[in-house]
C-alpha cells in the first residue's frame, strides 16, 4: 500500500472551535459541494506553490498556501499525523491526543518522522476535532474547491493500536465537516476502504503509485474516473499511462514535491 507523501508546511492550530458530530447513515454531500472532472490535467503542488504549467486545470497545493485563480483548487491537510516541527507543540499542548506505545512513547510514522494522532475513541476524535477541523475551514475561507486530508492509511503504522474502524469514523467527521463548508473530500489512497467511501463522504480519491501497487482501476471504478493519480518511478508512471491515460489525470513527480525551478524538480503528465 502506497504511504502518504510529503508533508505540508507546519502552523500552529488555529483556536479550538467544535466540531459538528456527522449524521447517521450514509454521509451525502451536500448539492453546492464540487468534485473534480474526471481527466482533469492535475499538478501536484505540495511542496511548494508555483505557477501551473499551460494545460493544467487542478492543483493540490498546502493549506498554507494560497489557491491558484481560475484552477480547480484541492487543499492538502495532513489530518491523521502531525507534522514533524509541530511534535514539540503536540507533546506540550496535546498529548493526550499522539498515540502511545507501551513505553508511553509517541508512535512516530518513521518514513516521515511523524506522530500518529490517537483516533482509537469517540472522545480522542471529537477533541482532534477540534484542532483539525478549523484547518478545514481555513481551506474553505480561502477559497479552495476541495480537501484532501493526508494519511488515512496511519493504522496501518499503528502497531495494531488502530484500525481502519478508527479510521474511518475519523474520516466521516472531517468529510462532515468539509461539507458543511462546501468542500468536496478526497480520499487518499487506503483501497481498503474503498468500500465504506459513501458512508464516510468521500467524493473523489488522489491516490500515489496505483500502477505501482496495482491499484488503479479499483479507484478508478469506484469514482467513475474521479482520481487524480501521481507516480514516483518513470517506469510506473509510463505503464499507467499506457493503460489510463486516456481516461485518468496521471502525473510524474519527484518524491520530494519540489517547486518548479528548484533542483530535482520533476513533473510530467499524460
Amino acid at each position: 500500500m502506497a504511504l502518504g507523501t510529503a508533508c505540508s508546511a507546519a502552523r500552529t492550530p488555529h483556536p479550538a472551535e467544535a466540531g459538528t458530530p456527522a449524521p447517521s447513515g450514509s454521509a451525502a454531500a451536500p448539492t453546492a459541494v464540487r468534485p473534480p472532472t474526471a481527466d482533469a490535467v492535475f499538478d501536484y503542488q505540495l511542496g511548494g506553490a508555483y505557477p501551473p504549467p499551460a494545460g493544467v486545470r487542478a492543483v493540490s497545493r498546502d493549506r498554507t498556501a494560497d489557491p491558484a485563480p481560475g484552477l480547480y483548487n484541492v487543499c492538502y491537510v495532513n489530518a491523521f499525523q502531525a507534522q514533524p516541527d509541530a511534535t514539540g507543540h503536540w507533546k506540550r499542548r496535546h498529548p493526550e491526543l499522539l498515540l502511545r506505545d507501551e513505553r508511553g512513547a509517541p508512535v512516530v510514522d518513521k518514513d516521515w518522522d511523524e506522530p500518529l494522532f490517537d483516533i482509537s475513541t469517540d472522545a480522542k476524535r471529537r477533541a482532534l476535532m477540534d484542532l483539525v477541523g478549523p484547518w478545514i475551514d481555513g481551506c474553505a475561507e480561502a477559497g479552495f474547491d476541495a480537501v484532501e486530508p493526508d494519511n488515512l492509511d496511519s493504522y496501518e503504522r499503528s502497531g495494531g493500536k488502530l484500525t481502519s474502524r478508527d479510521a474511518a469514523a475519523f474520516a466521516r467527521l472531517l468529510a462532515h465537516r468539509a461539507h458543511q463548508r462546501q468542500l468536496a473530500v478526497a480520499q487518499k489512497n487506503t483501497t481498503d476502504l474503498l468500500p465504506q467511501r459513501r458512508r464516510i463522504g468521500f467524493d473523489f480519491a488522489v491516490v500515489e503509485e496505483c500502477a505501482r501497487y496495482h491499484e488503479c482501476g479499483d479507484f478508478a471504478e469506484a469514482y467513475a474516473d474521479k482520481i487524480f493519480v501521481i507516480e514516483y518511478e518513470e517506469k510506473d508512471f509510463t505503464a499507467a499511462c499506457r493503460t489510463w491515460g486516456k481516461a485518468l489525470s496521471i502525473s510524474l513527480r519527484d518524491r520530494d514535491v519540489r517547486a518548479a525551478g528548484t533542483e530535482g524538480h520533476v513533473a510530467k503528465r499524460c
